[in-house]
């Protein structure tokens, strides 16, 4: 199953304060705040999922042009 890696605040422009975990119905993964994406994709991993990592800043579950496997952002 998939989890998505969200920036956040959600919806705006600018510097990232960190990120959220969520699954693609918008239920929360966890409510932890992670500081940096290598952290959220080692939790997420950690707990068996697959990571989904946003390509863009404000992001839409539904599209795939807005999401990639870890391995593609390398």
């Amino acid at each position: 199953m998939d989890v998505y890696i969200e920036p956040l605040p959600r919806g705006q422009w600018g510097p990232i304060d960190g990120y959220s975990l969520e699954f693609a119905d918008g239920s929360k993964f966890t409510h932890d705040v992670f500081r940096s994406e290598l952290l959220a994709i080692s939790e997420v991993i950690l707990r068996g999922y697959k990571p989904l990592l946003a390509k863009v800043r404000i992001t839409d579950k539904q599209s795939t042009a807005h999401w990639q496997r870890p391995e593609a952002a390398r």
